[in-house]
């Protein structure tokens, strides 16, 4: 089922969920999170928010804390209160002074679609940094 305006979710300060959270819509942590998200829309986990598991999504911008791997179609974007820890696969990242990471970075620009094309063709989008 696909809504016809995007919808926007929130999990707020002070609420703890485990396990697996799918949105067609858009996404707001600020709490914790352990388990994973699958999010068609943007990903926003806030300064208060943690995120421990696997985390795919069409667009996301961390201020808070994540330790996982992360899977990102199209842009991911670290603030300076983030704090990142696992391996991630984008299109495009930025980084702002102050944001901590630490684990692996693959852009390709496949992103969700890491299947879909062939090793050769991964090089051509390295450009568009």
């Amino acid at each position: 089922m696909t809504p016809e305006s995007p919808t926007i979710n929130l999990l707020g300060t002070g609420t703890s969920v485990k396990g697996e959270i799918q949105s067609d819509g858009d996404f707001r942590i600020d709490g914790s999170l352990n388990g994973a998200i699958h999010c068609k829309g943007k990903l926003v986990i806030g300064a208060t928010g943690l995120v421990e598991g696997e985390i795919i999504c069409g667009n996301i911008d961390i201020s808070g804390q994540v330790e996982g791997q992360v899977v990102v179609s199209e842009l991911l974007s670290l603030k300076s209160t983030a704090k990142l820890k696992g391996d991630i696969s984008t299109a495009k990242l930025s980084i702002e002074p102050g944001a901590v990471f630490t684990g692996t970075c693959k852009m390709d620009g496949s992103g969700l679609k890491q299947t879909d094309k062939a090793p050769n063709e991964s090089k051509k989008t390295e450009k568009a940094l």
